[in-house]
């Protein structure tokens, strides 16, 4: 909050959406990210019988799960870096906080996180974690071992049968995307629960010109300055007897400048800013009413603004922006995956996980909060549409948080690789050793996402809804089902050159693989 406080001195500052993503976000990563470290420092003093100490451990952590880290947290910061192609303040501003916020973290986790825990020592293990590390159980208990390798055996042995249908389920939930409906949040996405929302609604009842208006603008040069006026007046009277206009006693008068060079008149509408007879009614101004009367003057400039307006105008804005979002970030996310594990199968593979998921989130919101039946359920009055901010929000948040995931779930999985197992057992031992640590993500980051369901803005509902649905379905069925189906299907095809790069290593006679770190400096460095 306090480095957003100083960059809000050279960036734009959108105010309270900025600070509710910086709380929202930064308790996810932080505890995301010391999540991984403590069971990964658990899980190597439990491998070892506790016979290393757990500065040893912290260090095998920070060699692993801490490179991991850095990682994500680049992804995280780079989706978050294509919101400033949107041009627009508010999400400058949310750029701004959420790519410090999740710096922030990645930096406590490499310094101040690593040497909490060091000196802790034992006190993070638990009572039950240190009965495992002098029994040498794995971490997380062998319990959730078996359970794990119980799930994904179906998996492994039948994985084509598996990943139809996990895109079968994931097409389903998607398909409502088609018909999203967007919105801008204004006076009528407030409940009536709001008292000042339920007396403006009494008052436009009642007085229907009161309510919102368009503002046609009109500039002129001296010598046309009456005509331009006059051309105001014969516009406002064309609207007169129309449905699409509110009508009042006195009817619409324009207001001109003391040169009278410039002039405003104000059309009041009897409908909702994002009610379709309000588009109309724009749409009849721009295309017909104005260009017909004002737009004749010679030498005179017209716009039309007013609430609308800008909600119209703000959603063509975002159109024409988001597929240039969208391709930076899906292009980030797979140069981050690229580098991190030099696969462009995984790269690819990761980028189309991240797509899925966000599908999935926007088919949720379309049939959540574009009718009613969850209303009583969530809190809310279904405004007929999602607010036009929300997909591109949940999208950036979004892809950043499962670059996490896949992230960490594939090292894991690629660290048994280098110890020389077959890709399908490679597979099932990463996600078996991570599944803990990513259930334990999800619980918390669905936890910290469902508290915004408690406040009153459907924009934050809207938000709380989609990323909450997508963590879990990530967790699921992308991570436990389509993931590892897709990898056992690619075989050695996932890790391309990587996989040559480390070939197997032998077994001692009478004992264990080689743990990957206590071989670490004679593997090849890349990156």
């Amino acid at each position: 909050m306090g480095l957003y406080g100083l960059a809000s001195w050279i960036t734009p500052d959108a105010g309270g959406a900025a600070l509710s993503v910086i709380f929202m976000l930064g308790m996810a990563v932080g505890v995301d990210y010391s999540l991984f470290y403590l069971k990964r420092a658990r899980e190597e003093r439990e491998r070892t019988g506790g016979t290393i100490s757990h500065a040893a451990a912290v260090e095998l952590a920070a060699a692993t799960s801490g490179r991991a880290v850095v990682d994500s947290g680049l992804a995280v910061a780079l989706a978050l870096g294509g919101l400033y192609l949107m041009d627009d303040v508010i999400f400058s501003s949310i750029a701004t906080g959420a790519i410090l916020v999740t710096l922030v973290a990645v930096a406590g986790s490499r310094t101040v996180l690593p040497a909490l825990l060091a000196k802790l020592g034992d006190r993070t293990d638990g009572r039950r974690g240190r009965r495992r590390a002098a029994l040498g159980r794995p971490a997380g208990g062998a319990e959730h071992s078996r359970m794990w390798s119980a799930l994904l055996r179906p998996v492994m042995r039948r994985p084509l049968v598996t990943l139809l249908a996990g895109l079968t389920a994931t097409a389903a939930l998607a398909l409502p995307t088609l018909g999203m409906k967007l919105g801008t949040e204004g006076k009528d996405t407030f409940p009536d629960s709001v008292a000042a929302m339920a007396a403006y609604d009494r008052l436009t009842a009642a007085y229907p010109a009161e309510g919102i208006a368009h503002l046609v603008l009109v500039r002129s040069d001296a010598a046309h300055a009456d005509e331009a006026q006059a051309a105001l007046r014969r516009l406002a009277e064309r609207t007169r007897g129309d449905a699409l206009f509110a009508q009042d006693a006195g009817g619409a008068r324009p207001r001109t400048s003391a040169d009278g060079r410039a002039a405003i008149l104000a059309l009041p509408v009897p409908y909702g800013e994002n009610d379709e007879a309000a588009g109309r009614s724009l749409a009849l101004l721009r295309d017909e009413l104005v260009p017909a009367t004002v737009g004749k003057v010679a030498g005179t400039q017209t716009a039309v603004s007013g609430e609308i307006a800008y909600g119209a105008d703000y959603a063509a804005h975002q159109e024409q922006r988001l597929p240039w979002v969208i391709l930076f970030v899906s292009l980030a996310t797979l140069a981050i995956m690229y580098t991190a594990f030099r696969s462009i199968v995984m790269a690819v593979l990761s980028v189309l996980l991240n797509l899925a998921a966000v599908l999935v989130s926007w088919g949720v919101l379309t049939l959540v909060f574009q009718g009613t039946w969850a209303e009583g359920l969530l809190g809310f009055e279904s405004t007929g549409f999602v607010g036009s901010r929300t997909p591109l929000l949940v999208f950036a948040i979004l892809v950043g948080l499962s670059t996490d995931y896949q992230i960490f779930v594939v090292s894991r999985i690629r660290e048994a690789v280098r110890r020389g197992a077959p890709t399908r057992e490679a597979v099932v031992d990463g996600i078996t050793g991570s599944a803990s640590v990513v259930t334990s993500a999800a619980v918390i980051m669905v936890s910290v996402f469902a508290s915004f369901l408690f406040i009153d803005r459907i924009e934050m509902k809207q938000i709380a809804v989609g990323l909450t649905v997508a963590v879990l379905f990530d967790a699921i069925v992308l991570r436990a089902l389509i993931l590892p189906s897709a990898m056992a299907l690619l075989g050695d095809r996932c890790w391309g050159r990587d996989r040559t790069a480390a070939p197997a290593r032998a077994t001692p006679p009478g004992g264990e693989p080689p743990h990957p770190l206590t071989v670490a400096p004679a593997l090849p460095r890349r990156g």
